[in-house]
């Protein structure tokens, strides 16, 4: 669950921005029961075991799994601090949406981006793939070019703030 997630099962809008707490009231309106029950059951930090590492999920950060802000100017002392929070080799974060791999030894903090917000000035959608092998580890950050066009046009067709559709233009 992020931050957004958790604002549109709770109404609680405090600390958002204006254009963002427009989009939760409105997702709140159109959103299906069923689809808001499968929301209450996020959880925004998870931890699970794969190729032989122990990998620590979260939203935001360990200390903070939903709100938390760790972008790639993270120094090696806070990244060590993190990995020791998390309990976890490998820490996925996804709350900035900026994409990072950050490796230290044998440590490694990513965050994959965003497919429609990556908040780098670079509007293509990002991911990436983890690769775990013989106990080494990449994260590979992928680009592609979407159809920005499409999901802007959606956006201002539904009555949501235009600048909810200019800010994918500019990857931010």
């Amino acid at each position: 669950m992020g931050n957004h997630d958790y604002a549109v099962v709770t109404g609680d809008t405090e600390g958002f921005s204006f254009h963002a707490a427009e989009a939760i009231e409105w997702t709140r309106k159109k959103i299906d029961q069923q689809y808001l029950e499968y929301f209450t059951t996020l959880r925004s930090s998870a931890s699970l075991e794969k190729g032989g590492k122990l990998l620590g999920l979260f939203h935001g950060s360990p200390s903070n799994p939903l709100t938390e802000y760790v972008l790639p100017s993270l120094s090696d002392s806070a990244a060590r601090k993190l990995i020791a929070q998390s309990g976890a080799e490998v820490v996925l974060l996804g709350h900035t949406h900026v994409p990072m791999a950050y490796s230290l030894g044998e440590n490694m903090i990513g965050n994959p981006g965003s497919v429609g917000q990556p908040r780098d000035g670079d509007p293509r959608a990002s991911f990436a793939i983890l690769t775990i092998s013989e106990g080494q580890l990449s994260f590979d950050i992928i680009r592609v070019e979407y159809d920005v066009d499409s999901v802007a046009d959606k956006i201002v067709r539904t009555g949501l703030p235009r600048f909810l559709a200019e800010r994918l233009y500019k990857g931010m």
